[in-house]
């Protein structure tokens, strides 16, 4: 799985070898990694494997895919988790080197990666694909215009490959709303946003990595056996950002 050092990616991992998993994390920086593994494998010995490699960049990943496939020589479960956000303000206003990142780490990277495993196991073998999207994906909100416009290309990416290999592979996505992330900190740290987004959520609060998680591990389950194509929205019944 990707992203997988903090917030979210590392309360999927959590959730994942709860479930019996053994998880390979990624993301840029090894040394992250590495700690992260070691909280895991302290109470699940031997169940977290760190490798660096960044979503944006195809060698990466391609290195990545042959080094798992070679220390474990199959890869039933892929999580894309991975995103960047390095432009806040309105579309128009976004540099294009801003626009470009975006899209090479959210929704690039996601097509390159799961291509990439696809053919490594999952065309032959089969396999479950779970994307982290956004709520921002599904409605327009202020300020994330670049970033949104990323996960609602990962939403029809679900969705399109779901049709053409969902004979085989399941491919499903998950959309959280404002989440109590550093990744999200510039917006929950903000009183203004938050005192909107709580205003408008029924449950008056934001969500939590692990209630993310959670959804992520059943998608993932044999439990979700007959689910394919379809994006769990989690964010507490509408809460806007």
């Amino acid at each position: 799985m990707t992203g997988a050092s903090r917030g979210i990616g590392s309360a999927i991992a959590g959730a994942l070898v709860d479930q019996g998993a053994h998880v390979v994390l990624s993301s840029r920086k090894q040394a992250d990694l590495d700690d992260e593994a070691a909280r895991i494998n302290a109470q699940h010995p031997e169940r977290a494997t760190a490798i660096a490699a960044h979503a944006g960049r195809p060698e990466d990943l391609e290195r990545l895919v042959e080094t798992v496939m070679e220390r474990f020589a199959h890869i039933d479960i892929l999580v894309n988790n991975a995103a960047t956000n390095p432009y806040f303000g309105p579309v128009l206003g976004a540099e294009l080197s801003a626009w470009d990142k975006t899209f090479e780490v959210n929704l690039r990277g996601i097509f390159v990666l799961t291509k990439l495993v696809y053919e490594a196991w999952m065309e032959t073998h089969g396999g479950t694909v779970v994307n982290v999207a956004s709520i921002g994906g599904i409605r327009p909100g202020l300020g994330l215009g670049v970033y949104n416009i990323t996960k609602a290309g990962v939403i029809m990416l679900t969705r399109q490959l779901a049709r053409e290999v969902g004979g085989k592979v399941r491919v499903n996505a998950v959309a959280p709303g404002l989440i109590k992330t550093r990744f999200a900190e510039a917006l929950w740290g903000n009183e203004e946003i938050l005192d909107r987004v709580l205003a408008a959520n029924p449950m008056g609060r934001i969500g939590l990595p692990e209630e993310v998680a959670s959804a992520v591990a059943f998608l993932a389950s044999d439990a979700a056996s007959y689910i394919n194509g379809e994006v769990l929205v989690i964010d507490g019944g509408g809460g806007e950002v």
